[in-house]
């Protein structure tokens, strides 16, 4: 099992006009071959009456199932394009559906690749990614007058705050990619002088924004 892997930070749909034709891409995140066709078939039923609900999933740390469809579309023109941008973004663990409602003006094979793979590219950009890593989430406890420095340099460390709780004392909610663990104890320890409380929770993955 990898450590860290990349997906979808989660279900999104868009919606893209290329020659009068309607292409909606609808991407969800799936943890099995049997839930990322369960998602398809739904949208095949929504989408009854489109012209085509084209297809493409990657399931698996190591993507070992990968699956296109084409639903009509000229062969590998449609859920070839649609599955190589999954993985080019290296999206683990999500099934795309790209519906076209036919607009009357034909595309041609380049321009049915483009306007497949496109409207994967565009979903995934919309939504964003995100990177499961193996990350101790942590509370630690301050005095509100180690807050000021506290904060300053949490600011530029690679640790990663994800909410601040105030009572008679201050606790941040810290989430740290278990390989930093040492450096964090070192950082707590810098910038408090010692003087801190810490609980650690069980390590589990957990998802990190990286750029599109």
């Amino acid at each position: 099992m990898k450590n860290a892997i990349i997906t979808i930070k989660s279900e999104h749909i868009i919606e893209n006009v290329i020659s009068k034709s309607r292409f909606i891409a609808h991407i969800k995140p799936v943890q099995s071959e049997e839930e990322a066709k369960a998602f398809i078939e739904a949208k095949k039923k929504e989408h009854r009456e489109a012209t085509h609900n084209c297809s493409a999933y990657t399931i698996g740390d190591t993507m070992h199932i990968q699956k296109a469809n084409d639903d009509g579309e000229p062969s590998g023109t449609a859920g070839v394009p649609m599955l190589e941008m999954l993985k080019n973004y290296d999206i683990h663990n999500a099934a795309v559906v790209v519906t076209r409602y036919f607009g009357g003006i034909k595309l041609g094979t380049g321009g049915l690749i483009r306007a497949y793979g496109g409207a994967v590219r565009d979903v995934i950009k919309a939504i964003g990614r995100v990177e499961l890593k193996q990350a101790i989430p942590c509370h630690v406890t301050i005095a509100y007058d180690l807050t000021g420095k506290f904060e300053y340099e949490l600011q530029s460390a690679p640790f990663y705050l994800r909410d601040t709780h105030y009572t008679d004392k201050v606790t941040y909610e810290i989430d740290v990619i278990e390989t930093d663990r040492e450096s964090f104890i070192n950082f707590l320890n810098q910038h408090t002088q010692g003087q801190f409380s810490l609980q650690e929770d069980t390590i589990k993955r957990l998802a990190f924004d990286i750029e599109t």
